[in-house]
């Protein structure tokens, strides 16, 4: 009886102190946490907002009303627009991986990957590879709502602005994450009523020259094929974009020097054929993420679906 009478009241206060202790936690409101977070990874009211499906008034206050209940300015106005102060880091700090990890739970409740995913890529790239293959994917992962982004600018993955970007690096490795797509060689492609007339690579000084890289590959193509000397080479002139390229050399225009992934459709099809079995290789395409893209379902099943699709890009270019 006494041991009892003993341990009951034990237990009550016990229960009540941890319930006291639950209840204290103070949360700022679910929406202003969130616009802050939006806003301080983009450093823009204005891209938090149309990230989060609000207006900009929405998000400035919301944020003010959050420094207020903080009593901190978590941002500061500049000329091209706001900044976060060393107080608002320090709190994005802490903010955006709690927000991370509320997500990552969430998705590992649901049987099958789910939520948008962003995937950034080169228009060349996206056009006239990429997007044949997604249905595949989509077939794969209906629960998942692929997003392709296209741009030649590379977005900041680690600010959220896409969860992957697929870019062409030139020289060296990206920086932060990234996975090896292929080398993508180039080779030269003509009409065949054009190709017809190519019997050595002189004979392509006759026809305009198109690239689909920034650099002069034509002078390094020749370089490997020998038969033209460097001063015969025709001047470093206006670089058309690739896709325009393309077209003028279907329209029988010139010779494209491009990577034979870009043209494989039109190859195919009889449209397009390799003048030479001349390989240039320089750089290559990478899958570049971060690491919220590593523990997301999602992201990752974008991940390994397109790194098993490219295995024959990366055996084909040897890197």
């Amino acid at each position: 009886m006494f041991g009892r009478g003993v341990q009951k009241p034990l237990l009550d206060i016990t229960c009540a102190k941890n319930a006291q202790i639950y209840m204290s936690r103070q949360l700022p409101p679910l929406n202003a946490l969130r616009a802050f977070e939006a806003a301080g990874r983009h450093q823009s009211f204005s891209r938090a907002a149309e990230e989060l499906s609000v207006s900009h008034s929405s998000i400035s206050r919301h944020v003010r009303g959050l420094e207020h209940r903080l009593g901190a300015p978590l941002f500061r106005t500049e000329q091209r627009g706001v900044a976060l102060t060393e107080a608002g880091q320090r709190y994005l700090a802490h903010i955006s991986p709690a927000f991370d990890q509320i997500a990552e739970a969430t998705e590992a409740l649901a049987e099958r990957p789910e939520g948008t995913l962003v995937v950034n890529s080169e228009s060349s790239f996206a056009i006239k590879w990429l997007t044949p293959r997604l249905e595949d994917f989509r077939t794969r992962f209906p629960t998942i709502d692929l997003q392709l982004d296209v741009s030649q600018n590379l977005v900041d993955v680690t600010r959220y602005e896409a969860d992957f970007a697929l870019r062409y690096i030139a020289k060296g490795l990206p920086d932060g994450p990234a996975d090896l797509i292929g080398g993508l060689p180039m080779y030269p492609f003509a009409t065949p009523e054009l190709a017809a007339t190519i019997k050595s690579p002189r004979d392509l000084l006759q026809h305009a020259p198109y690239r689909d890289r920034q650099a002069n590959t034509w002078a390094d193509w020749f370089a490997l094929a020998g038969g033209v000397a460097p001063d015969e080479l025709p001047p470093h002139g206006w670089r058309m974009r690739v896709l325009l390229a393309i077209e003028s050399a279907l329209c029988g225009h010139g010779v494209i020097l491009c990577s034979a992934e870009l043209v494989e459709g039109h190859v195919a099809e009889g449209r397009l054929v390799r003048c030479f079995d001349i390989p240039l290789t320089e750089g290559a395409y990478y899958l570049i993420g971060s690491e919220r893209s590593a523990r997301s379902r999602s992201a990752r099943s974008f991940r390994d679906w397109l790194l098993d699709i490219t295995v024959p890009l990366r055996n084909r270019s040897n890197l």
